[in-house]
């Protein structure tokens, strides 16, 4: 079982409160990077996290060299990231849905933390590092092989010591030269990531499935993000609009705390354990 870290007397105090807006009700989740910290995976933005230019999509489509330096970087965390464990946090959520509290997760992040420990109903807003796809005729492939091909196909590539994961399971490599990236095996098209690079739009399908998660549920618990990302901004003011509960926790500001019920400055791993202990019993 992961390890708690202990809660201040003003966490405490919120998680007090946070039990008593949140006690009776089906609460939807929505979780960001900090939810995933605590299993050795950095923030975008919280103190520490690395400073970060981030790949667009219409660079890595258009520019070989950068989809080269992306693929160095991407295939050098990968077996970091991929060897990641689920964290207190996560089990609290899986736990809180098998008890009927949680209808499910809404999540920001890539990494499939939340399946992993569980979790059955998660909407992955920004898609997941396990597939890959072709963006040429659509074949998808499993992250773990593309994986082996690269390392088939570039053996000399070695992982650097001390250098710091992103949360997107890459690093910053020293240089991508005489990296051979993949193609399709099929029709020799470009693979990209499942993932929304920054400047993609969420797939409309993908945010209405976190709509209908909102709509069956009574209060919205938000863990682990800012919001700087609109989308979940958007999912707070449908909460508001309909006057549910908002619980945040965050180490940090957010862009909703003046919208928030309750506010928790803490880390999630200890907040969401305490949820997980105390809401079955007060129902």
């Amino acid at each position: 079982m992961p390890l708690v870290p202990d809660l201040d007397d003003a966490a405490r105090s919120g998680v007090g409160r946070a039990i008593d807006a949140l006690a009776g009700r089906r609460v939807a989740v929505l979780t960001g990077a900090g939810v995933s910290t605590d299993s050795g995976i950095p923030d975008y933005r919280g103190k520490g996290a690395p400073r970060r230019t981030p790949m667009t999509a219409q660079t890595f489509l258009s520019d070989e060299a950068a989809r080269r330096r992306y693929w160095v970087g991407s295939h050098l965390g990968w077996r970091a990231f991929s060897a990641a464990e689920p964290n207190a946090g996560h089990e609290a959520l899986a736990a809180l849905e098998r008890d009927g509290i949680v209808t499910g997760v809404v999540t920001q992040n890539v990494d499939g933390l939340h399946l992993r420990a569980g979790s059955h109903r998660v909407v992955e807003l920004h898609g997941t590092m396990r597939r890959v796809f072709c963006t040429h005729c659509g074949q998808v492939f499993d992250r773990r092989d593309i994986a082996e091909r690269l390392e088939r196909d570039n053996p000399w590539i070695t992982v650097p010591d001390s250098v710091p994961l992103g949360p997107d399971g890459d690093v910053l490599p020293e240089s991508a030269e005489g990296f051979a990236i993949p193609a399709c095996s099929v029709c020799d098209g470009v693979l990209k990531p499942d993932v929304v690079f920054f400047g993609e739009f969420i797939p409309a399908g993908k945010f209405r499935e976190a709509e209908q998660l909102l709509l069956a549920s009574e209060a919205l618990l938000i863990a682990g993000s800012s919001l700087v990302v609109n989308s979940g901004i958007r999912l707070v003011e449908r909460a508001r609009r309909r006057r549910l509960p908002v619980v945040i926790v965050n180490r940090g500001e957010t862009r909703a705390d003046n919208r928030a019920t309750v506010k928790i400055d803490a880390g999630t791993s200890a907040v969401l354990s305490e949820l997980a202990r105390a809401l079955p019993a007060a129902r």
